[in-house]
């Protein structure tokens, strides 16, 4: 009787620790990284598409959510945030020539660039250049990046730039399938994307 109560905490033990270790993840072979190469350059020219969902925003100490709209046209985005933790909505928009904050007390704010301009206006540090890339599933422009892939053979973690981005959960029946949660994090500070709806063209 003893030994069968100590087999049957053995078997209860594994499966808790079945039940609490991290998604599988494999390392790029030669078919899935032909895979991500092929998605890259399908999705190499999409930057006209409307993203909408919710993002979380968190610095360690404080945090905001908000639903969210995410349009980009080229070079050109508005990334509008309804209703954050500041019980307004407010309004980014910009380009090459600097960006546009509306919607907070003290009227439109300005500055050179989306993330310098979000950072001292809002307090939320979002790696806005990268992220437009990143959202997709891609790598971004500005160094080396290194993937590791799920068993559905989609990036499931990219580590860019000091942040780590995981790939929570994809939309296989798009095509190529898109990314649904994208959580990016760069201690302290992190950035979750729960996205609900792609749209693509102009």
């Amino acid at each position: 009787m003893t030994r069968f109560l100590l087999l049957a905490a053995i078997a209860l033990m594994l499966a808790a620790c079945a039940t609490t270790r991290p998604p599988l993840h494999q390392a790029g072979d030669a078919v899935t990284l032909g895979m991500q190469e092929q998605r890259e350059r399908s999705l190499s020219d999409s930057d006209h598409w409307i993203l909408q969902g919710r993002l979380s925003v968190s610095d360690g100490k404080d945090s905001g959510s908000g639903g969210l709209t995410w349009r980009q046209d080229g070079e050109r985005y508005e990334f509008t945030v309804r209703a954050p933790v500041t019980g307004r909505s407010f309004r980014l928009t910009g380009g090459p020539e600097g960006a546009e904050l509306e919607g907070l007390d003290g009227g439109t704010r300005r500055g050179t660039d989306a993330e310098s301009l979000m950072a001292s206006a809002v307090g939320w540090q979002i790696p806005m250049t990268e992220l437009k890339r990143w959202v997709l599933g891609l790598r971004a422009d500005t160094g080396p990046a290194d993937i590791v892939f799920g068993a559905d053979r989609l990036p499931s973690r990219l580590v860019q730039d000091g942040w780590t981005v995981d790939y929570r959960q994809w939309d296989a029946a798009k095509q190529p399938p898109m990314p649904v949660r994208v959580f990016a994090e760069k201690a302290p500070y992190k950035v979750r994307l729960s996205i609900e709806d792609w749209s693509f063209g102009r």
